[in-house]
């Protein structure tokens, strides 16, 4: 089988969606499986929904948008009497109904039975338009197959169950399915994290030994650096799983950091193409005596810094590092960057969850620290080392770290 995953800017709006039967036709339709996000900002709009709900404020105006946007990208793909238009109403009513009767005050698993709806709505719109125009399919729910455990947001995978359910599909036919979700022993939803729709790709195609599997974007591939941000970039048109992996680490946006491994340990193809010249060769991730290493530049943006010390100046040593790590853990909070010293440790950290200001506190009962918040983690990969004094121009650099063939550094 082919794993192909279409993401929410290539589905999100009716002439996208069209689209993507292009793709298909031009890549050939026959036993295949899409991944498909939620439609364009759609996540966003329903990460609102929830933040109202616990805001206790209107909710209900935001949902009847939210629908309303939904409605008319069916609008532009089906008649006026198509089923699919009272799926949609179903799938809106059932937020509605969830948030009137909810009793749970956690905001993380509302978060999630809320949230993934999204990618349930689009799903059932794509998968009854290829209906329609005659590339059969079969719509699958995600949660039935993927499992988790209850780490709502950020859910780990149950590979040994997932396994089981998914290796039950059928090869020989296609399916549409969603990303980014699966569901807990209570078949709860529970989300992967954000933008986790390439990671869901890449379960299927592990379970399924799939061919090869490919991330359908709005990029021509995988380039040297994000075209919006730098200048002069070029396409890496072989990369090998190592590289892309150490990328995603490091925050390339084009690939989601947990993708690559199962794709990894099997040899799975990669592709990463455009949806918009689905002819265009794009990116191929995997063994390769063709693979590049040219000097790539990655940008991570709202950051912080944390910088933390003993009170007494003695040595930050191991149960200090254990102390500290347990309390990251504790509040998901992910370590992007880290430099000790015998008495002080930096931290450059992702705090998705915004718990920044609650690990602080708990820190500060042990340590002096200081938290900078709203930086970027500039890093280039395959540095030309004699000629790194360039990215040093006109940065105000709070931290760095040079290895082999990487730099690094903290800005504010």
């Amino acid at each position: 089988m082919k794993i192909f995953k279409f993401g929410g800017a290539s589905v999100k709006d009716a002439e996208s969606v069209k689209n993507v039967s292009m793709v298909l036709k031009s890549q050939g339709f026959a036993k295949c499986l899409l991944v498909i996000s939620a439609m364009g900002k759609t996540t966003n709009e329903l990460e609102k929904v929830v933040e109202l709900y616990f805001k206790k404020d209107n909710y209900q105006t935001e949902i009847e948008k939210i629908k309303r946007k939904h409605i008319e990208i069916a609008e532009g793909l089906f008649p006026e009497n198509h089923a699919v238009f009272a799926e949609i109403n179903l799938f809106f009513d059932d937020i509605d109904s969830f948030l009137r009767r909810n009793k749970s005050p956690n905001y993380n698993f509302v978060y999630d039975q809320v949230v993934s709806c999204g990618e349930m709505i689009s799903t059932k719109i794509v998968s009854e338009y290829l209906n329609e125009i005659q590339f059969t399919n079969q719509w699958l729910d995600a949660r039935d197959y993927v499992k988790t455990d209850n780490s709502y947001r950020e859910g780990t995978v149950d590979w040994a169950r997932t396994e089981e359910f998914i290796s039950n599909l059928n090869p020989e036919i296609c399916y549409v399915t969603q990303g980014f979700i699966g569901s807990d022993d209570n078949n709860f939803t529970v989300t992967l994290g954000r933008e986790g729709s390439d990671y869901s790709a890449a379960i299927f195609a592990y379970c399924l030994n799939a061919d090869a599997m490919t991330i359908w974007k709005d990029v021509p591939g995988v380039m040297t650096g994000d075209p919006r941000k730098f200048e002069d970039v070029s396409l890496l048109s072989n990369i090998s799983y190592e590289e892309a992996i150490e990328m995603a680490y490091y925050g390339a946006s084009v690939i989601h950091p947990k993708t690559l491994q199962p794709l990894q340990q099997k040899n799975i193809p990669f592709y990463v193409k455009s949806f918009v010249d689905p002819t265009k060769e794009g990116t191929k991730v995997g063994a390769s005596d063709q693979n590049q290493q040219e000097e790539s530049y990655i940008l991570k943006e709202n950051q912080a810094l944390l910088k933390i010390s003993t009170r007494d100046f003695s040595f930050i040593a191991e149960d200090h590092m254990s102390l500290i790590f347990g309390y990251l853990s504790k509040y998901k909070i992910k370590v992007s960057l880290m430099q000790n010293s015998a008495i002080s440790l930096a931290l450059c950290l992702e705090d998705k969850f915004n718990h920044i200001e609650e690990l602080n506190e708990e820190l500060q009962k042990i340590f002096k620290t200081e938290a900078i918040k709203n930086v970027s983690l500039f890093t280039v990969r395959n540095a030309k080392m004699d000629h790194i004094d360039k990215f040093y121009h006109e940065k105000n650099v709070l931290l760095e770290q040079i290895s082999k063939n990487t730099l690094q550094m903290v800005t504010q």
